[in-house]
């Protein structure tokens, strides 16, 4: 009942009221943004949302567009410089992406939307994850962020996408700001963002 007829409407409101509020906020951002970036300090990728239908997603960017003599980006270590590292540690990177729910192409809790060229890298039980919206935050960001494997992230959306309620999301939201206060799981083990997914290796594709 609530995932069918009263999520998308919470989800509504709550974007209203997000950007009305915080307004100042993403002013400010916007300012701070186009100055430590150099430019535009928006940053937009298509993604997969509900059913796999493709949406433009919108964030501040954390990343500058520094390149080396051929042309070429710089690694993500270097471009990511304080001010982007600030965004990403706190989240307020994401705030942009109230005006995604506010569309429609995203919620506020729901498996985080991912790379347009991971769709095919998915195994079955892993397409699940896009059977909902897309969200601001989800259980797997909730539960350890960046720090998680791949295979648990997937595990943990598809989980979700099966077992949605309104107390479920609410604690979802109040672990989500525990883990933005601690600031934990920001980046993987092994990279500053994290690793590309590549596909669960076979041995690991158990169908449920």
């Amino acid at each position: 009942m609530y995932a069918k007829y009263f999520k998308r409407i919470i989800d509504f409101c709550l974007s209203i009221v997000g950007i009305v509020v915080l307004s100042p906020l993403l002013i400010i951002l916007m300012i701070l943004g186009a100055i430590f970036m150099r430019g535009n300090p928006f940053f937009t990728q298509l993604r997969p949302g509900k059913d796999e239908k493709i949406f433009k997603l919108i964030k501040f960017r954390t990343m500058d567009n520094r390149k080396d003599e051929n042309g070429n980006l710089l690694p993500d270590e270097v471009r990511l410089n304080k001010y982007g590292r600030f965004l990403r540690s706190t989240s307020l990177d994401e705030l942009p992406e109230l005006f995604n729910i506010l569309k429609g192409n995203m919620a506020v809790v729901g498996p985080r939307p991912l790379l347009v060229r991971y769709l095919e890298r998915y195994n079955d039980e892993q397409r699940h994850r896009h059977d909902v919206r897309p969200g601001l935050t989800g259980y797997a960001q909730s539960n350890g962020r960046n720090a998680l494997s791949w295979e648990d992230k997937f595990a943990m959306d598809v989980w979700y996408t099966k077992n949605i309620s309104f107390l479920g999301d609410i604690k979802i939201l109040i672990d989500t700001v525990k883990v933005v206060f601690n600031q934990s799981g920001v980046s993987s083990e092994n990279s500053v963002t994290m690793e590309e997914f590549k596909g669960t290796p076979d041995a690991m594709r158990i169908k449920q």
